[in-house]
């Protein structure tokens, strides 16, 4: 297993934004993508959220996702799963169509395997969603 980290990110501590894992014999690869939420990652910006709204922060989620698989040579096609954290699933529902327009944006219209999950708070007090991703790359 090989940690990711995009280049001009800050470095997390105490976890990594991905791990790269070979997939031997058949070749291709694994690629785990740390919970990422919606703020600003770089070392200059990053920890700063531009906006507090949800649809908002679920953009800014969904390149972090991209640049985080983008590190590792992936790209949006190769998610095979997708595990949301929400903080609010009354806003969730109600904006679907905002957020399928962001999520179109970003990743394309590839639709992985996904669960969504109503928590009551997330780590960052700010973050409203927080998105993991898994993919598999083929050679």
């Amino acid at each position: 297993m090989q940690p990711i980290r995009p280049a001009g990110w800050q470095k997390p501590k105490g976890y990594s934004d991905g791990m790269v894992a070979e997939l031997g014999v058949r070749g291709g690869r694994i690629v785990f993508v740390a919970g990422q939420i919606g703020w600003l990652p770089g070392d200059g910006d990053g920890g700063r959220f531009e906006t507090d709204d949800f649809v908002g922060q679920a953009r800014q989620t969904f390149a972090n996702i991209v640049a985080v698989l983008a590190a590792a040579g992936a790209r949006p096609e190769h998610i095979g799963r997708l595990t949301w954290y929400v903080t609010d699933k009354r806003e969730f529902l109600a904006r679907q169509a905002e957020l399928g327009e962001a999520y179109r944006a970003v990743m394309g219209r590839h639709f992985p395997a996904m669960a969504v999950v109503q928590v009551t708070a997330l780590i960052e007090e700010r973050a409203k969603v927080e998105i993991e991703a898994t993919a598999v790359v083929p050679q």
